[in-house]
C-alpha cells in the first residue's frame, strides 16, 4: 500500500494534481502562487541554459580537436570540412524532428506568442539545444543566445500547459523563459528582462516582475556553476572629452547603416536558400561548406565571435582585419542560419557592431588622437548600436554592455550611438531582425499581439452582402418594426436613388421617442457623417475606424462611388474573417 502511494506521488499526473490545488486553494494568492511557477521557470531555463552550454563547450572539443586529428591529412584546410559535417547532422535532425528550431529561433518564439498562445511543442527546446550545439559546435557563425531563448521559451510553455494556465499566463512564462535564456547566456539579468519587455512583452504591466523574478532565478543558476564574472574583461573607458560626443553620433549612424546592411543580407540568403530546389535537410551542410572555406582564412568568424570580439574591445586587432571581419561575419552568420542551421542572431550582430566601432576607432584615433579614446572603447559602443539598431531594443542594448563589461563610465557614448541607431534603422527598415520573418509570413507583432493577418487580410474576407437598410422616409414607428424583426440595432439609411446618405441606430430613435413623435423620418435622425471603408481596406483600418468613433458597425462602399453600399461589416464579422485568416495559415 505504502508503495503504490509512492509511485502515485512520483508520477507527473500527482505532481500537476497538487500544483493545480495550490493555485486554486482559497488560502493562497494568485500572485504567490504565479510568483513561485516563475521562479521554477527561471530555475529550469538555468539549468537547461547550462547544460546547453556544457555541451557546447563538449561539441567545439570534439569537432575542432579531435576532427584536427582525425582530418590531419587535410592540414589547416581541415576546417572546411566541420561545419559541413555539423550541417549534415543538424539538416536531417531539425527536417525529422522539429523543424521550428531552424535558424535563429527568436522569431518562432514570437509566432508563438502572437497566434498560438504561447504554446510550444515539448520537443523543440531539446532538438534546439542538439542541433544550436551541433551548429555552432562545427563552427557555424551563429550565437548561443537564440537557442537559450527558445530554449527557455519552451521550458516556460511546457510548464504553463502542464499547469492548465490560460493564454496570457502562458504566454507570460513564455517571456520569463526567454528572459531567462539571456540572463543565462551573458550573465546579465536585468538586460535580460528588459530584452523579454522590449522584444516579447512591449509594454510594462504587472507580469514583467515575474519576468524580472525568473531573469533572477535562471542568472544564479548560470552564476553557480559558470561562474559570476562579465563575459568580457576590458580596460575602463570613458569619456575623454565633450568633443567626442559628435564622433559617436557619426557611429551611430553607421551603426543604423551597418545593422540595416546585415538584416537585408540575412534574409536575402535566406530567401535563396529557401527558393532553391534543393532538399532541405542537406541545405545546411552546404552553407557549412562555405562557411568552412571562409572560416580558413578568417577563423574569427568561427562560432560566436566571443574571442574576437574581446580582442577588439581591448583594441588588439589591426584596422584591416576589423574592416574585413564586419564584412565576413554579415556573411558567414546568413550562411549558417539562412542555409537552415540553428544559432542566434544577438552575438552576431553584436560582432559586427565591435568590429565596425573598432575600425571607426582607429580611424577617429588616429586623426584626433589628443582628445578620443582608443579603438576599444569605440569597439564597445558600436557593439551595443549595432544590436540596438537591428533589435530596435534601444534599452537592452545599452544595459547588456554594461552588464556583460561591468562598466558603466561609457553610459553616455553608448546611449547617444544606440539611441541613432536605432532612428536611422527605423527610418530605412520597418521591421526587425526578429520580427521581419512574421511578416513574411503574414503576422505583424506588436506588444506581443498579432496585428496583421489583420493588416494582410482585407474587408471583402470579412463583410457581408446582406444588405440591411432602411429607406430615408421610413418612420420611427416602423423602424422600430424592423429592427424587432430583424434583431438588428444598426442600419444604413438610401435614399429614392438607392444612395447611401447616412446610418440610424436604435440609439438616435431612442432620442426621438423621447419627443414622442413616431412619425418622424430616420432620414431626419441618420448620422450623415459617415464613416466608411471600401472592399480593398485591410481589417486593420477598420479596427482603427471603428476605435476612432467608437463604432461597432461600418458601411462598405465601392472605391469609385462612396454612395454605393456593397455590404456592412461588425466586430463579429472581423472575428470570423481573422480565424479564417489563421486557418488558411495553419496557425490555428
Amino acid at each position: 500500500m505504502a508503495e503504490e502511494k509512492e509511485e502515485q506521488r512520483a508520477s507527473p499526473g500527482y505532481l500537476r494534481r497538487t500544483l493545480l490545488r495550490l493555485a486554486y486553494h482559497p488560502r493562497i494568492p494568485e500572485g504567490a502562487y504565479l510568483t513561485v511557477v516563475s521562479i521554477l521557470v527561471g530555475l529550469a531555463t538555468g539549468v537547461g541554459s547550462v547544460t546547453f552550454i556544457k555541451l557546447l563547450e563538449y561539441t567545439t572539443y570534439i569537432f575542432f580537436e579531435t576532427g584536427r586529428g582525425a582530418l590531419s591529412l587535410l592540414g589547416r584546410y581541415y576546417v572546411i570540412l566541420l561545419p559541413a559535417i555539423g550541417g549534415l547532422i543538424v539538416g536531417p535532425l531539425i527536417h525529422r524532428f522539429a523543424q521550428e528550431a531552424k535558424g535563429h529561433g527568436v522569431p518562432e518564439v514570437m509566432t508563438a506568442i502572437a497566434v498560438m498562445g504561447g504554446r510550444i511543442r515539448k520537443r523543440v527546446a531539446f532538438i534546439k539545444i542538439l542541433a544550436s550545439a551541433f551548429t555552432i559546435g562545427s563552427g557555424g557563425s551563429a550565437g548561443r543566445e537564440g537557442p537559450m531563448i527558445q530554449i527557455g521559451a519552451g521550458i516556460g510553455s511546457t510548464v504553463g500547459q502542464f499547469l492548465r494556465m490560460s493564454d496570457d499566463r502562458i504566454k507570460t512564462l513564455v517571456a520569463c523563459g526567454a528572459a531567462g535564456g539571456i540572463a543565462a547566456t551573458f550573465n546579465a539579468p536585468i538586460a535580460g528582462a528588459m530584452f523579454a519587455l522590449e522584444i516579447f512583452m512591449g509594454r510594462v504591466n504587472l507580469d514583467f516582475s515575474l519576468v524580472v523574478l525568473s531573469s533572477v532565478a535562471s542568472a544564479i543558476v548560470s552564476r553557480a556553476v559558470l561562474g559570476d564574472f562579465p563575459s568580457f574583461t576590458v580596460p575602463a573607458y570613458g569619456l575623454l572629452s565633450a568633443n567626442e560626443m559628435p564622433l559617436y553620433v557619426l557611429l551611430g549612424i553607421l551603426a543604423g547603416l551597418a545593422a540595416v546592411a546585415f538584416v537585408r543580407v540575412l534574409y536575402w540568403f535566406e530567401d535563396r536558400f529557401d527558393d532553391w530546389r534543393f532538399p532541405p535537410y542537406w541545405k545546411p551542410a552546404v552553407g557549412g561548406v562555405l562557411v568552412g572555406v571562409m572560416g580558413v582564412f578568417l577563423p574569427q568568424i568561427f562560432g560566436t565571435g566571443f574571442p574576437a570580439i574581446e580582442e577588439a574591445l581591448n583594441g588588439r586587432t589591426s584596422f584591416f582585419l576589423l574592416v574585413i571581419l564586419i564584412f565576413a561575419k554579415m556573411v558567414a552568420t546568413p550562411l549558417t542560419l539562412g542555409s537552415g542551421g540553428s544559432g542566434g542572431v544577438f552575438a552576431p550582430a553584436l560582432f559586427v557592431g565591435a568590429m565596425l566601432g573598432g575600425a571607426y576607432g582607429h580611424i577617429v584615433h588616429g586623426i584626433f588622437p589628443s582628445f578620443t579614446a582608443g579603438p576599444g572603447a569605440y569597439a564597445l559602443v558600436g557593439m551595443g548600436a549595432v544590436f540596438g539598431g537591428a533589435a530596435q531594443a534601444p534599452i537592452t542594448a545599452i544595459i547588456i554592455i554594461f552588464e556583460m563589461t561591468g562598466d558603466y563610465r561609457i553610459i553616455l557614448p553608448i546611449m547617444t550611438s544606440t539611441v541613432i541607431s536605432v532612428l536611422i534603422y527605423n527610418v530605412l527598415n520597418k521591421e526587425t531582425i526578429y520580427t521581419l520573418k512574421l511578416v513574411k509570413r503574414g503576422i505583424r507583432f506588436r506588444a506581443g499581439r498579432d496585428v496583421d493577418i489583420m493588416a494582410a487580410t482585407p474587408v471583402r474576407e470579412g463583410m457581408t452582402h446582406r444588405l440591411l437598410w432602411v429607406p430615408e422616409e421610413m418612420t420611427v414607428e416602423g423602424f422600430l418594426q424592423r429592427s424587432a424583426e430583424e434583431q438588428h440595432e444598426w442600419f444604413p439609411v438610401l435614399n429614392h436613388s438607392g444612395e447611401l446618405t447616412g446610418v440610424v441606430t436604435a440609439q438616435d430613435v431612442q432620442r426621438a421617442l423621447g419627443d414622442g413623435d413616431l412619425q418622424a423620418k430616420v432620414g431626419e435622425l441618420a448620422t450623415k457623417d459617415l464613416v466608411t471603408v471600401t472592399p480593398d481596406n485591410s481589417l486593420h483600418d477598420v479596427l482603427v475606424r471603428f476605435h476612432v468613433r467608437d463604432l461597432g458597425h461600418l458601411p462598405v462602399v465601392d472605391p469609385n462611388d462612396p454612395k454605393k453600399l456593397l455590404g456592412i461589416i461588425s466586430r463579429a464579422h472581423i472575428i470570423r474573417a481573422y480565424n479564417r485568416a489563421l486557418v488558411d495559415k495553419h496557425l490555428l
